[in-house]
């Protein structure tokens, strides 16, 4: 007569089923470098830098293919996914002495320093609110919006700027148009996108100023993965190199810069005390210029 295999027989054939698959799925965890999907849906905003990403990983001869998260979050979320080593590989975002002591930055900066370079949205009825500002005592008499998890708020905040803060990014685009403040700093790199975008309907960009601070748009990588760093770094300096990474970035903004008219504008310099003394302020090819043109 035929028995039946024990219980105890099943438990070391079911695990051993499961160490055979074990390499397989470690595998496949190995092959893919998982990068946020922000809350607000907009994946636009997110375009550029995951071609960067890509080129970066073609120049470095990586095997990595890019997967998105699993489900829409906030910068702060991610950021604090990514330092515990959960859900996500790589994080972008402005760069601050906080965030680089608790993640491993690649100090290439993606935007070239114009995250730093702002031009105000303001209601379509009050166009020429900062018309005649000249000074950081002028702009003190208005209020900016920011996100609660942005370093710019603390940026604003320590230059005497009144700020309020929204936990949401979409949201702020209706809180302006309540004018439950004044205006909205945005970088001269997303402005114009932004305006496209039928959230910025009754909208429109500040045509007399622009806010100026030393700051640096870098991707993140959680401390307990280097070697993703080291990748990405690599692949990042053989496509500074080459040129590809300027034509990138040209490709993307250069019809955005010649449309914010920069040398039309009155620049206000603001002070960044959250900038790391580690940022690379001396490779001048890292950084725009107003006079740098397109290839």
């Amino acid at each position: 007569m035929h028995r039946m295999p024990s219980l105890s027989l099943w438990r070391w054939l079911i695990s051993l089923l499961l160490l055979s698959l074990q390499p397989s799925l470690q595998a496949n965890d190995a092959d893919v470098l998982r990068y946020p999907v922000w809350a607000d849906g907009d994946a636009q905003r997110s375009r550029y830098v995951l071609e960067q990403l890509q080129l970066a990983l073609d120049k470095a001869g990586s095997p990595l293919h890019l997967q998105p998260s699993n489900y829409g979050m906030e910068q702060g979320r991610a950021l604090a996914d990514l330092e515990r080593g959960r859900n996500l590989d790589v994080v972008w975002s402005m760069t601050s002495s906080e965030r680089e002591a608790r993640l491993l930055p690649v100090r290439i900066p993606l935007d070239k320093g114009l995250l730093g370079w702002r031009i105000a949205l303001l209601p379509s009825n009050r166009a020429t609110l900062l018309k005649d500002v000249r000074s950081l005592d002028d702009l003190r008499q208005f209020t900016a919006g920011q996100g609660h998890d942005w370093p710019d708020h603390l940026i604003l905040s320590s230059n005497g700027l009144p700020v309020k803060v929204s936990s949401s990014y979409a949201s702020l685009f209706q809180m302006l148009k309540a004018q439950r403040f004044d205006y909205l700093p945005r970088s001269v790199m997303e402005i114009w996108d932004e305006l496209d975008h039928p959230r910025s309907e009754q909208l429109v960009a500040d045509e007399h100023l622009l806010l100026r601070y030393p700051t640096a748009l870098y991707f993140f990588f959680s401390p307990q993965r280097p070697e993703l760093a080291q990748t990405v770094r690599e692949g990042m300096e053989a496509a500074l190199a080459d040129g590809s990474f300027d034509q990138l970035f040209h490709q993307h903004f250069g019809a955005s810069l010649q449309r914010a008219r920069l040398a039309q504008r009155h620049v206000i310099h603001l002070h960044n005390p959250l900038l790391p003394a580690a940022t690379p302020l001396y490779r001048p090819e890292l950084w725009f210029n107003a006079q740098e043109q397109a290839p």
